[in-house]
């Protein structure tokens, strides 16, 4: 159907757009949690602020599933690095995100004020943890990771779960975290009604200069301090799937390299910047709708400036960069892509109309008359 190279930038794009649409509506429901103790100051609210996301929390997983399988099926080599040499740091995640079924489900079971606030608490750390979780991995990206490949390409971590905690890392875990709450409080703006939405609203004029504060700031340690990764031979872009056929060495700025040699992917980062802040602006005139659609194209910004800049690398080595895994190199058979290609275009516009549908039905505003009139059926 297509040639082995435009597979391998097609999944590359693909698996993009799926982690695009995890953090856009994943963030939104995470960011509503992390909200829960700051927003939420009766049972009422907490139910309220719960109740906008229920409809959807369960579907949004969806997305981080999907991304998931596919980078085990398009990149394999990745997916057995990653999901060993981050091994605890995705099973701490793994073991957060259980509070939150958990939580929604059995808070509101038992009429009991310290019953309803553990659970509370742990739809909080089901919330909070895994968007730190997901930017240190990210950071870590970002720095190279400290692994090797042997001569039948079993890759071997040298790295410890406390590695994984150094100070870039942690910052764009914070970054992270700040991009989900950001999302959280544009959607209960939009979502909610009188206190609730007017303190996600005072949430997002505080939280949005410190998104594109802290993106700015980690543009700059990026471009200043963190060594990017170079090509230095010749690689077969149709070629074999094996990482070791190449050499590679790290350079300073060389993160900056793409946009240089491509100036429109400027774009990423410039929409990275101005959309948070047009967040600010919407959420100061209280145009709830358009606030959170400006924080969801400020994160396609974001995670396109991040993907940009290290293309074609998706997992640099730290110790040996030659060995680095890359868009070209870290992939499964053209056989393989082909198949998986065909499957995603019957199936992604299938799940993109079903959640369509879903959002489109559960329009509206959740407030206590909504509660009242569903107090039977709703969390």
């Amino acid at each position: 159907m297509f040639d082995y190279e435009t597979l391998k930038v097609i999944w590359w794009g693909l698996i993009s757009v799926l982690l695009i649409g995890f953090v856009i509506t994943d963030g939104f429901d995470m960011g509503v949690g992390a909200l829960l103790p700051v927003i939420g100051k009766t049972d009422q609210d907490r139910r309220i602020m719960i109740n906008s996301i229920a409809p959807h929390w369960e579907g949004n997983q969806v997305w981080l599933v999907l991304a998931a399988g596919a980078i085990f099926a398009a990149w394999p080599a990745v997916y057995a690095t990653a999901f060993s040499g981050f091994y605890v740091a995705m099973m701490l995640t793994l073991f957060a995100l259980f509070f939150r079924p958990v939580g929604f489900d059995y808070r509101s079971k038992i009429a009991d004020t310290r019953w309803r606030s553990t659970f509370d608490w742990g739809i909080f750390i089901g919330s909070a943890v895994p968007p730190i979780m997901f930017g240190v991995a990210f950071g870590n990206l970002l720095q190279g990771v400290p692994f090797t490949l042997d001569e039948f390409l079993r890759s071997t971590y040298h790295g410890s779960f406390f590695g994984l905690l150094n100070p870039f890392a942690l910052l764009v875990g914070v970054f992270t975290l700040l991009l989900f709450v950001l999302q959280g409080s544009t959607w209960l703006q939009m979502k909610t009604e009188a206190e609730i939405r007017e303190r996600a609203r005072m949430v997002s004029l505080i939280v949005a200069p410190l998104v594109v504060s802290l993106f700015a700031i980690l543009g700059l340690w990026l471009a200043k301090g963190v060594d990017g990764y170079v090509l230095t031979s010749m690689i077969d872009n149709n070629g074999p799937a094996n990482p070791l056929l190449k050499t590679a060495v790290t350079e300073s700025g060389a993160w900056l390299a793409n946009y240089e040699k491509y100036p429109l992917a400027m774009i990423a980062p410039a929409v990275g910047l101005l959309f948070p802040l047009l967040a600010w602006f919407a959420s100061k005139k209280d145009y709830s709708g358009s606030a959170f659609t400006c924080t969801s194209v400020g994160i396609i910004g974001v995670l396109l400036t991040c993907g940009l800049s290290m293309f074609p690398f998706i997992m640099p080595s730290s110790l040996d960069p030659s060995a680095s895994l890359t868009v070209w190199d870290a992939v499964s058979s053209e056989f393989t892509l082909n198949i998986m290609t065909i499957a995603a275009a019957i199936f992604i516009p299938i799940i993109l109309l079903y959640t369509g549908f879903a959002y489109l039905k559960m329009f509206g505003r959740i407030g206590i008359a909504h509660m009242k009139k569903n107090k039977h059926s709703a969390y």
